[in-house]
């Protein structure tokens, strides 16, 4: 409860002296229940008058380190947010056995962790580290020095094309082992944190470093936390569950692709992974590594403020690592092809994908929606086809299946459009399983795979070969790709979000990047018009301009980065009370309401970044009114939200 957001003290029993360590897990007795607690502190004396007895202590291992205790109550403050919700996400379940193997092993077998972590080899020395492909940035090699001397340089690093990220990223933690240093990096899926786990095993040897991730399962998780929590391996890589690990030392945290919503955290009090990791670094006076293919606004803003350096390939080294870009909407192509501004595969994509499959090569298409047919239409007068029972959407999930509705599942055999009685019905927006289908019947004796929610393709070989994928599913090709096709754009472009463009660009940028360069014949061809700032900062392989673009925008809107903001989620009645009770600073303004989910509605409180501080504290005070006289209705609080409308 935001009102119960504080400590509270209680007396150790002496048969429970030596157990109740700072760090470790207890039971408690609060408000005539038996509930989890943590130790903080221990002290000598309380300055409340008749303090009880913890009842138990869980266990004696201290998995709350000191440092992670305060980042978890920075966060909190930051984030409008309780201490014990951020403790749920800093800390995983305990897991009794993993807890029972680690601290007694059997006597005929040597401690799980030191199984895990072998003694490794000696890092090479600072003098003798080489800087590899981080020659190719100009500053690139300064970054090192400054992470070898033990000094903590803060960067943001614009990647090349066909860039080895994950091998880069391992040469900088290395640089950061070698001062003595530890280093705490997150990815935001399970194939990127496969990729650093490889770099770092053969950069580092087997046993310095642990993965940490929700998707290992509870015992693999906790036992990877209980490593990096004694210290045995300097150097932790994870998912967004990895941003508060516990790292002796921490010299290096960097964070690969943060544009991606999976850095985004679900759960109350929803922490950005890159936020908690640039907040680490300022207070454990760290290294800071911002890495993409694209450059987000957040990024930009640190880069703008001073606050990091960018990290940037010249343009000679550019020009030889990027393939040829090409648009389909500008007056050149439409001259050649008329077609072409409404053609969902123009010639020129066409053209690039046969010379690119005849020379042997392997070709993607980047299609942003899954399935078949996800929205449909009658034939006959374009209206879009609703279910006749909730009026939702129907969908085709195959050719020889009957249209169902998406929200309630019913199939909807016998439709007839309601507007003129046609019973043919039309593909309003094409998946991926449909492209693979029309690309396969195209190009026939050509292979096809398909990359998505069902199943994601790590690698493919470097023949000839088709590969359908939505975002961020794209596979490694053998050599790179001879032609990437960037499609229905527009699915993209014109969503209603502050981040449409943005995210436009990260996803094409990260399909571009495994094209070739375009001297070995590596072409992309995104269908949309290249006067379009996303199209052009994909031409030119600029996403600093656009970034700096974007931030402008927004700085001229009042919208985040810029400015910070908080929405305020719930029913009319119970934001309008939330709002009522919040003592906001005076420079907040307050916008909405505007429709939520169902009855809920959603205001949002914008403040000056100086500001941010006293809104967080305004909003967590009138939550903890709120909840101290057990007001009825719940209120959703986040702040900088990922989604504004």
């Amino acid at each position: 409860m935001p009102h119960l957001d504080r400590l509270f003290d209680y007396l150790v029993p002496s048969d429970l002296a030596d157990d109740a360590v700072p760090g470790a897990r207890v039971k408690v007795r609060f408000a005539g229940q038996l509930v989890d607690g943590w130790v903080l502190e221990r002290a000598d004396r309380s300055d409340h008058p008749k303090p009880v007895y913890l009842t138990k202590v869980v266990s004696p291992v201290p998995v709350l380190a000191p440092e992670v205790a305060r980042l978890a109550r920075a966060v909190a403050d930051r984030y409008a947010g309780s201490l014990a919700d951020v403790l749920r996400l800093a800390v995983p379940p305990r897991h009794a056995r993993v807890e029972k193997e680690i601290l007694t092993p059997p006597s005929d077998q040597a401690p799980s962790v030191t199984e895990a972590t072998p003694t490794p080899e000696t890092p090479p020395t600072p003098e003798t580290r080489d800087p590899g492909g981080w020659r190719d940035y100009p500053a690139g090699p300064a970054l090192l020095r400054a992470l070898t001397e033990g000094r903590s340089p803060r960067a943001v690093w614009s990647a090349l094309p066909g860039e080895d990220w994950a091998a880069r990223y391992a040469t900088a933690v290395a640089a950061t082992v070698a001062s003595g240093r530890g280093a705490l990096v997150v990815v935001a899926d399970g194939r990127d944190l496969d990729r650093l786990d490889a770099a770092l095993t053969a950069t580092l040897g087997a046993g310095r470093h642990v993965c940490l991730s929700a998707a290992s399962g509870p015992a693999r998780r906790y036992r990877a936390f209980l490593t990096a929590r004694r210290s045995t391996a300097p150097v932790v890589i994870g998912t967004r569950a990895a941003m508060f690990a516990p790292v002796a030392r921490l010299g290096l945290v960097a964070v690969w692709d943060d544009g991606d919503d999976l850095h985004a955290e679900l759960r109350a009090p929803y922490p950005h992974a890159r936020e908690v990791l640039l907040t680490r670094a300022q207070l454990d006076d760290a290294a800071a590594l911002v890495g993409g293919y694209a450059r987000t606004a957040e990024a930009q803003l640190l880069v703008e403020t001073g606050w990091a350096r960018e990290v940037v390939a010249d343009r000679t080294v550019l020009r030889a690592r990027t393939p040829a870009v090409a648009p389909t909407g500008d007056d050149p192509q439409l001259a050649r092809d008329p077609g072409a501004a409404t053609a969902r595969l123009p010639s020129l994509a066409w053209t690039a994908a046969r010379e690119a499959l005849r020379a042997d090569l392997p070709v993607l298409v980047q299609v942003p929606r899954r399935g078949y047919m996800p929205s449909v239409a009658c034939q006959d007068c374009r209206t879009p086809a609703r279910c006749p029972h909730c009026a939702g959407p129907l969908a085709l999930s195959s050719a020889g299946r009957p249209p169902a509705c998406r929200w309630c599942g019913r199939v909807a055999a016998a439709y007839a459009c309601p507007h003129c009685g046609g019973r043919r019905l039309r593909a309003s927006v094409t998946g991926a399983r449909r492209t693979a289908e029309e690309l396969g019947r195209a190009f026939p004796g050509v292979a096809v795979r398909t990359s998505g929610r069902e199943e994601v393709l790590a690698d493919v070989p470097g023949g000839a070969g088709l590969v359908i994928a939505t975002p961020g599913a794209e596979p490694v090709a053998e050599g790179g790709y001879g032609a990437v096709l960037l499609l229905d754009t527009w699915a993209m472009l014109t969503r209603a979000d502050l981040r449409a463009g943005e995210e436009a660009l990260r996803r094409w940028a990260a399909a571009a990047a495994l094209a070739r360069p375009a001297a070995a014949g590596g072409r992309v061809v995104v269908v949309a018009d290249g006067a379009l700032a996303p199209v052009q900062a994909l031409l030119r392989w600029d996403p600093g301009w656009f970034a700096a673009r974007e931030l402008a925008e927004r700085r001229e809107l009042g919208f985040p980065p810029a400015m910070r903001m908080a929405s305020v989620t719930g029913l009319p009645v119970a934001v309008a009370d939330l709002l009522a009770q919040a003592r906001l600073p005076e420079e907040a303004e307050l916008l909405g309401p505007v429709p939520a989910d169902g009855d809920r509605e959603r205001m949002l409180v914008r403040v000056p970044r100086a500001r941010a501080a006293a809104m967080a504290e305004a909003l967590h005070a009138a939550a903890g009114s709120r909840t101290a006289r057990k007001a009825a209705e719940p209120v959703r609080l986040q702040v900088d939200p990922l989604t504004l409308f």
